[in-house]
């Protein structure tokens, strides 16, 4: 049985309560003093004989109860810390002054392969192979900059927690590792939190609907997928969807934009470097994205823009799936899949000597190519309505509406940057304009007039002239994918029978 004693402090009572035990010959296994409680275990003490024995404490002065608790609090501690421990996936030790192992997790267990009992007695030093490592300790008082270590060959990046004695004296440190796999896991997450899946991309035209179902069924293939289209489509939207289609969802994605960033740059981001591989780096070294990635998926944005020693260094990871960190001399080996996208004709690349034929046969084993915006006109309104909520929203205004001509305006526009152009364009609307109607001349488009729209010297005609000649080309270009009277009307919103009338009047059809 385990009894909690209250009481109001004084000198020497704790020595009663004890006397009171021992006049009773009680066997006594635990005692915890916590004022204002004393906390007793007692395995052989009966219902019957607690009753007496709280009879004899409570004439104790200063005792105010004695009840029955299920833990001491000490135990209980013990308990739960051993809970939490086992809970932590990274391996975590606790060492004391002179670098011994004092305490370890399941998962240091498993990552030293050595029985714990094995592992409590030697040291953090012996453990990784560095005898000058607690010098360095005792010199930062058990804290270090994050440095990468290694045991067992395997790479780990070591945080440092100091302990300390109620008097200041650091009394030895927590370590935690975290290996590149686990750091990779919890930066994916942040990154792409709200990254979606093929919902996400926006669009309900047959150009779009198409591809979303061709995507779908190439995301569950284990294999490299190029991804083509011209910039601003959405090509690493459908990366992310891909992703989240495939087997590999639940680990990470990391993208690299191979044409923001110098060559050593990306060699360094991509493959990691170790200890000492340059000035600047850290000098416990740093993981790549391929080894944080590991299990999952990279996307390499604009791949034609990467450099011939990385397309080789590449080349070389995407054989066997091994690669070298920059200054490192370790075979390093991941599993993971890579995703590549670009806007410029790789084939054409290859021909004239920019790009390597073998790296675009193994990139290219599945394609997709992303629409442009101008060759899929059924989704330029829908789009724009969803881009003039967010943007109300972001900008915390009311909601707005797009006039007639505006519609209009969009619909003739050649929209060179894509989707995004449009998105921005809707943007600055919202942020500029003083009504709740935007109207064309809000949109600010450069290129909203069409040849049609101008004579020969670039004065424009009259306006009923100009009128004609856009509505012209409106119908025209809307014709090709609603070649009848009925659904150009109903895609326009408009009656049937004036849209027949405009479709004769212009010679449509």
């Amino acid at each position: 049985m385990r009894i909690a004693i209250l009481f109001a402090d004084r000198v020497g009572i704790a020595q009663e309560i004890l006397a009171v035990l021992a006049q009773r010959a009680l066997s006594v296994t635990a005692v915890e003093v916590e004022p204002p409680y004393i906390y007793i275990e007692a395995p052989a003490l009966a219902q019957a004989d607690f009753v007496k024995l709280r009879g004899q404490l409570q004439q104790v002065r200063d005792v105010q109860s004695v009840d029955v608790v299920d833990m001491l609090p000490g135990a209980q501690r013990r308990l739960y810390l051993a809970a939490l421990l086992a809970s932590q996936a990274d391996p975590v030790f606790a060492i004391d002054a002179q670098g011994r192992i004092v305490i370890a997790n399941g998962a240091a267990v498993t990552a030293c392969g050595m029985p714990e009992s094995a592992l409590l007695a030697t040291t953090i030093q012996t453990l990784i192979g560095d005898p000058g490592l607690l010098d360095v300790l005792v010199d930062g008082g058990f804290h270090l900059p994050v440095r990468e270590i290694e045991i067992h060959g395997e790479p780990y990046m070591l945080e440092t927690l100091p302990l300390h004695e109620t008097s200041g004296r650091a009394a030895g440190a927590v370590l935690t590792l975290h290996a590149p796999s686990r750091m990779g896991e919890r930066l994916s997450a942040l990154q792409n939190y709200n990254a979606g899946g093929f919902e996400a991309i926006l669009g309900k035209s047959p150009e779009i609907e198409q591809l979303k179902q061709r995507a779908a069924r190439m995301a569950q293939v284990d294999a490299p997928l190029l991804i083509t289209g011209e910039t601003g489509t959405g090509k690493e939207l459908l990366a992310h969807a891909c992703h989240a289609g495939s087997s590999r969802r639940a680990e990470p994605f990391f993208a690299l934009n191979c044409a923001a960033l110098p060559e050593s740059l990306a060699e360094s981001e991509l493959f990691g470097y170790s200890p000492g591989a340059f000035t600047g780096a850290l000098r416990g070294g740093k993981p790549g994205l391929l080894e944080m990635a590991d299990g999952g998926t990279v996307f390499l944005d604009e791949i034609g823009e990467m450099s011939p020693y990385l397309q080789a260094k590449l080349l070389r990871f995407l054989n066997d799936g091994s690669f070298r960190r920059v200054g490192g001399d370790r075979e390093a080996k991941v599993d993971v899949r890579i995703i590549s996208a670009t806007h410029r004709p790789l084939e054409a690349m290859v021909e004239a000597g920019h790009f390597r034929q073998d790296l675009l046969f193994r990139l290219n084993v599945l394609n997709l190519h992303m629409p442009a915006l101008r060759d899929r006109p059924g989704d330029i309104l829908p789009l724009a309505d969803t881009f003039l909520a967010r943007a109300c929203a972001q900008a915390a205004r009311p909601a707005m509406r797009l006039s007639p001509a505006a519609k209009s305006a969009l619909l003739a526009n050649r929209w060179i940057g894509n989707v995004r152009q449009l998105q921005n364009t809707i943007f600055r609307a919202v942020t500029m304009a003083e009504r709740l109607v935007i109207d064309a001349g809000d949109l600010e488009l450069a290129d909203a007039t069409t040849p049609a729209d101008t004579t020969a010297d670039g004065d424009i005609t009259t306006l009923e002239a100009a009128v004609a000649d856009f509505e012209k080309s409106l119908l025209q270009r809307l014709y090709r994918d609603y070649p009848s009277s009925r659904r150009l009307a109903k895609r326009l919103a408009a009656s049937h029978s004036a849209i027949a009338v405009r479709l004769r009047r212009h010679g449509i059809g």
